[in-house]
């Protein structure tokens, strides 16, 4: 028995370091993504770590995270704009900014339900601590997560609008 711990604890330790695991999401700010039903019924997600070494992100990834605002909670977000994309926030203290380099803007699918950039700005890449992949509980849902991205948020400048200079303020991550 003993033995069996030995070898079976570092090899668990070594497959969610590496590989990832599965994580319950809690909360609103996700839907209809995920928890769809505002009831006692809780998403169930595998999260890939593997993917998430190589920090190469898409557009319409949902990601967990670090909070900016609280390193002991984990969070999950849909990536909306990459660096060096334009962005029309929603509520952020700026209208229009430009993501810096290294970092992403983050946003709960459901747009008011969430404390996502538009409250802490962007996000540095390196606070991603994994991808979100697939439904895996409870079994009516699962599914494979697409990396969607609604169209109203697209960057600005994927969909060739031209963006006021002096609207447009590259951010200071450190202000």
């Amino acid at each position: 028995m003993i033995r069996a711990a030995a070898i079976g604890i570092p090899i668990g330790i070594t497959f969610v370091d590496c590989f990832g695991y599965v994580a319950k999401v809690e909360g609103v700010s996700m839907q209809p993504a995920l928890n769809p039903e505002c009831s006692s019924k809780n998403d169930f997600v595998f999260l890939s770590r593997w993917s998430s070494r190589s920090f190469r992100y898409n557009r319409g990834d949902m990601v967990s995270l670090i909070s900016p605002k609280d390193p002991g909670q984990k969070i999950i977000k849909r990536i909306i704009a990459l660096e060096g994309d334009f962005i029309r926030t929603l509520g952020y203290k700026r209208k229009y900014i430009r993501i810096p380099e290294g970092h992403c803007w983050v946003e709960g699918d459901h747009t008011g339900h969430s404390l996502d950039s538009n409250f802490f700005g962007p996000v540095a890449v390196g606070l991603i601590t994994a991808k979100a992949s697939r439904i895996v509980w409870p079994p009516e849902r699962w599914q494979k997560l697409e990396n969607t991205l609604p169209e109203d948020r697209v960057p600005l400048n994927l969909r060739g609008v031209l963006v006021d200079q002096e609207e447009l303020v590259d951010v200071d991550i450190d202000e």
